[in-house]
């Protein structure tokens, strides 16, 4: 268990990793043999790194980091600091996205929770990793489901069905890849930092 001196730093950490990855897109470069034909090329994964920020604290930070930091993210937003994608402000949670930054709360903190229940090893880090990204996304469903029950969709003029393709299914092959990147940053740094 982490001293709470070290929680509250890697709380900050993790707003900050937070905040800077909602503005960074992720990106793949192309294989390393296809290098000498073709050259260096990046593909975007659709994603941005705002979720690597999420578990990467929690793999490094604990549970109780990992939800503080995202608590704080929460509030900075609702309180018209720019920090969300698309702003901030009061008027976000009628958005259909704010269930998976509400998510972001017990994602961290169940990353947390298991990323230090074991040694860590690559396996146990990934498993977390992709235990609180499940518990983002539920999350994030549950909301749309709620959302769209009180007729709250915002802007946007889409189904039920074509919400959850867009926010979940369409963005989970880039979140897993950037959670592979995760677990190996967790799992070196974690061996750096003997703990």
């Amino acid at each position: 268990m982490l001293a709470a001196s070290n929680q509250l730093l890697w709380s900050m950490i993790g707003l900050l990793l937070t905040m800077g990855g909602t503005f960074l897109e992720a990106y793949i470069a192309t294989l390393p043999w296809s290098w000498s034909n073709q050259g260096i090329h990046a593909s975007s994964l659709g994603v941005t790194y705002q979720i690597g920020g999420v578990m990467l604290v929690g793999c490094l930070g604990g549970k109780n980091a990992g939800a503080l930091s995202q608590i704080a993210y929460l509030v900075m937003g609702l309180t018209l600091l720019p920090v969300f994608a698309d702003g901030g402000g009061i008027g976000y949670v009628k958005l259909s996205q704010f269930g998976y930054l509400m998510g972001f709360i017990p994602g961290a903190w169940i990353c947390g929770f298991f990323a230090f229940k074991a040694r860590p090893k690559l396996e146990t880090l990934a498993f977390s990793c992709i235990c609180g990204l499940l518990t983002v996304h539920l999350c994030g469903i549950s909301y749309l489901v709620v959302t769209y029950a009180l007729g709250w969709q915002g802007t946007e003029n889409i189904s039920l069905l074509q919400a959850i393709l867009k926010y979940s299914l369409l963005a989970l092959p880039g979140q897993l890849a950037v959670v592979c990147a995760v677990t190996v940053i967790a799992y070196v740094l974690r061996h750096l930092m003997f703990y």
